[in-house]
């Protein structure tokens, strides 16, 4: 069922009545008189105040996340899966709305939004359809006797989510802790908070109260749910700082954690790789969409010398179909910058990529358009002839950046795109299946694409080696990580005198 087509005007962007926290249920006074202003990226108009929660806010909340899982992991698992599928039906209802709010709060366009609130209903509908899986073993042992297994529910679970995709990871990140039979503290960004408030209206009572809760705030909230001894696993998608410090709070109670963090992701064409779709794919990997902010953008292209200057000269072309915009307009192919922090972030870069010789072919500046004056936007941007020894070339930017490395010894290429502390994603290209299975065999990166890059594939597990993360999600593995296994021995022999 589509939630909605670009070709169609957005509708009027509709804002969330609460901005409070919300758990127990139901919306709730915060402890200090605290907000923040919420600004809109694209536009730098101001989207309303939200509470910026405390660590009585989140101390709350927990105790009823607490409270509600002693009768939430009572339920029946198809009883939990109704009520997820009810969740994913009002998303697709509303979204439009949803994708529209997005939109104006977090700076990626609307028509992408769309997107993202169907990848959300999805989600919960898959979790839904796996809650007959957190099956355990037996276990033979001889007669008289039976050993067996069961996969029980965590307790309550922290999850804190980016700015990239609030809508989306709001909803759809929920899944996998709920279906398991556990509750739910949410910390959504501090940046773009405004969707997870609006999700907590519409799907107010559909779920038994204390299940699902809300907490908008800074790292003041993060710290709560990461170190909080109620909380019995946090789960985050962030910077690999972020990650750190989320690992090292929740190390003195020693929970678990589900980490997705930053990339420096490369995209890899061999000479044999078809020119026209490598071309587009060097440009499309970069996720240019929402300006290159994402995890898994391949915001390296090793390319080999034998098409280097053709590629290099093709993905230029193919670049000016991203074309900065009003994310709140359909026809946005390219929304904004989160902030002006981000935005200084990203200009430095720009500037470093020059200072240290790399040859700027494309973007690398403040769109000329005047009506995008008061937003944060940058051009789409290439940058050729990087290597290793730059800034741009090995450190995360998470803007619209793209660095392209010229290479003709494979061994040495390899090394360099090894070389960084991450390991989140690869995109091989080349026509050759051996060369293909090789080097997937070789890259040091949790997802790998042959021929493909930048598509997630629900059921696939997605996930990073080294600094990009621990575990796995999108998958029946992030549903079995929000589980725990039990033994349990009974012996069936009759006691003498008995």
């Amino acid at each position: 069922m589509s939630v909605a087509t670009a070709t169609k005007p957005a509708q009027s962007l509709k804002l969330p009545a609460h901005r409070e926290p919300y758990y127990a249920g139901k919306w709730q006074r915060p402890a200090a008189e605290r907000y923040a202003d919420v600004i809109a990226p694209g536009s730098g108009q101001s989207l309303g105040k939200v509470v910026d929660g405390t660590v009585a806010d989140a101390e709350a909340a927990i105790a009823a996340a607490k409270a509600a899982f002693k009768e939430w992991r009572r339920v029946p698992p198809l009883e939990r899966a109704k009520m997820l599928r009810a969740i994913a039906d009002v998303l697709r209802k509303n979204g439009d709305e949803l994708a529209m709010l997005d939109a104006a709060d977090c700076g990626n366009p609307y028509a992408e939004m769309v997107r993202d609130a169907n990848a959300g209903a999805a989600q919960l509908d898959f979790y839904a359809g796996l809650v007959t899986e957190m099956k355990g073993a037996s276990i033979p042992m001889g007669p008289d006797v039976v050993n067996f297994s069961v996969r029980e529910p965590l307790g309550v679970v922290g999850r804190i989510i980016p700015f990239n995709h609030p809508f989306m990871f709001a909803a759809g990140k929920s899944g996998a802790p709920l279906a398991a039979g556990n509750t739910v503290v949410l910390k959504p960004p501090e940046q773009a908070p405004l969707s997870a408030l609006r999700l907590a209206e519409l799907i107010d009572g559909i779920l038994p109260p204390g299940v699902w809760n809300v907490v908008p705030g800074g790292r003041e909230v993060g710290q709560v749910l990461s170190s909080h001894p109620d909380i019995a696993m946090v789960a985050l998608i962030g910077s690999v700082p972020t990650g750190r410090a989320v690992m090292k709070a929740a190390s003195d109670t020693l929970k678990p954690v589900l980490l997705e963090l930053g990339g420096k992701n490369a995209l890899i064409a061999y000479p044999d790789a078809d020119l026209e779709a490598v071309s587009a794919a060097v440009v499309d990997g970069m996720n240019f969409t929402w300006c290159g902010q994402s995890c898994g953008s391949t915001s390296r292209a090793f390319v080999h010398e034998k098409i280097y200057d053709a590629v290099l000269q093709r993905a230029t072309e193919s670049i000016k179909r991203y074309k900065p915009g009003d994310p709140t307009d359909p026809a946005t192919t390219m929304g904004s910058i989160i902030n002006q922090v981000q935005y200084d972030r990203v200009m430095k870069y720009i500037a470093a990529g020059k200072e240290d010789g790399a040859r700027l072919v494309s973007g690398g500046k403040r769109p000329d358009d005047p009506s995008l004056a008061k937003g944060l936007f940058i051009e789409p941007t290439i940058f050729a002839d990087v290597n290793m020894g730059m800034r741009i070339g090995k450190e995360e930017i998470f803007g619209p950046v793209l660095s392209v490395f010229k290479w003709k010894d494979e061994a040495e290429m390899l090394a360099q795109v090894n070389q960084v502390e991450y390991g989140l994603t690869c995109s091989i290209w080349t026509t050759d299946l051996a060369t293909a299975h090789r080097t997937a065999g070789v890259v040091e990166a949790g997802y790998v694409w042959i021929n493909e890059v930048s598509k997630h594939f629900l059921g696939a597990p997605f996930g990073g080696y080294k600094q990009s993360g621990i575990g796995r999600e999108e998958c029946i593995e992030e549903l079995l990580r929000f589980t725990r296994e039990k033994n349990i021995h009974v012996n069936l022999k009759r006691r003498s005198g008995h």
